[in-house]
């Protein structure tokens, strides 16, 4: 069943005032430049984007966004601020072909990550990413392109189901779960979440299952960043980020779990840590940190926050400002899925370039 509320009244964005003050400074107009710009890779509903255009107002925002019915409800929301804001339908490991695209090759001002899984995939009972309502095996954030929930559960074999459960998971009875699967799939086929969510529960034992929430919760999480292979692209887009940003840049990422929380850790520690060999008398400007860090390791939404929107509960907020180029040494190549690294039950595909969408409220005649 589709949700046909506006993306207004469907979203509360995380750390929303946090996220602006951290933004701000690298975000004021100046001489050299007149119209700072922010990237936000992770449009969702345009509820961060909505809260910097109308605090910023000589900002202007490009939103990025793998899905098409996301950018349609953010592009309606944020359609008074004319050509301030553009969104592109784009994976946000893209950043650096969207800002060379939309002639911004010399580097943007701010860039903002809010990762996971959206408030609109989450409502939408459709899309298969909440455990407690029945729907297809779907997961896909972008659902005209590549493979389901459903797919991985039929085609994937018993150790790579394991696998996939224990590390994107951490689910303690990932081999337990996964053998499960596969008896299950060889009388019928995998096809809506009710019968995962049981299956899951019939194999977690009673005691367990009385504490740490829905006990489906680590395996529907498993698969959905599977199939969207979430870790994969933050790991690409990350850095991909940072080199998108102007020196005085400023870089702001909200996790919501451990996983995703390791890897922004660790490109941002890689940029505020000297890459000097220990012991040498001076320290090459080659080797001297090119971000500073803007935060005391990760933060947390306090106890307003949670009482105000309770999806913040598991958010980690890290951010950091460009002081100086990438050096030579430690910039990375950019790294294409490669046709031979595809996973297992997933066809290689290539990536269709960005897409500018300036979607425009008057045309839309229903749900995507």
């Amino acid at each position: 069943m589709t949700d046909e509320r506006s993306a207004a009244d469907r979203h509360l964005p995380v750390l929303l005032q946090r996220c602006i003050d951290l933004l701000a400074p690298a975000l004021t107009p100046s001489d050299t430049v007149p119209v700072p710009v922010l990237v936000d890779c992770t449009l969702g509903m345009g509820g961060h984007t909505e809260g910097v255009l109308e605090q910023l107002p000589d900002v202007r925002v490009v939103g990025i966004d793998r899905d098409p019915q996301a950018l349609r409800l953010a592009s309606q929301r944020l359609a008074r601020f004319g050509a301030r804001f553009t969104a592109v339908h784009a994976v946000y490991d893209e950043i650096g072909e969207v800002v060379g695209s939309l002639g911004l090759s010399d580097g943007v001002q701010g860039v903002l990550m809010d990762l996971g899984v959206s408030s609109l995939q989450l409502d939408e009972t459709d899309r298969g990413f909440a455990y407690a309502q029945d729907a297809p095996l779907d997961m896909r954030m972008d659902q005209t392109t590549g493979i389901t929930a459903a797919d991985v559960l039929n085609t994937y074999d018993e150790r790579e189901l394991t696998r996939i459960l224990r590390e994107y998971g951490e689910e303690r009875f990932a081999a337990k779960i996964a053998r499960s699967v596969v008896r299950r799939r060889a009388e019928r086929p995998w096809e809506r979440t009710h019968e995962l969510a049981d299956l899951v529960r019939a194999c977690i034992p009673a005691a367990t299952r009385k504490t740490g929430g829905n006990p489906s919760k680590r395996t529907f999480q498993a698969l959905r960043i599977e199939v969207n292979g979430e870790l994969e692209v933050l790991e690409r887009a990350v850095p991909a980020a940072i080199e998108a940003l102007a020196v005085g840049g400023r870089i702001v990422v909200e996790s919501y779990h451990s996983l995703e929380d390791r890897i922004v850790k660790r490109a941002i520690a890689r940029g505020v840590t000297s890459s000097a060999p220990p012991g040498l008398p001076v320290e090459p400007e080659t080797h001297r940190p090119y971000l500073a860090a803007l935060t005391r390791g990760a933060e947390e939404a306090d106890e307003a926050e949670l009482e105000r929107n309770p999806r913040a509960a598991s958010v980690r907020l890290r951010a950091a400002v460009r002081l100086r180029p990438t050096p030579a040494h430690l910039r990375r190549p950019a790294v294409a899925e490669a046709p031979g690294r595809a996973r297992p039950g997933r066809s290689s595909t290539t990536r269709t370039p960005p897409q500018e969408a300036r979607c425009v409220a008057q045309r839309d005649d229903g749900p995507a």
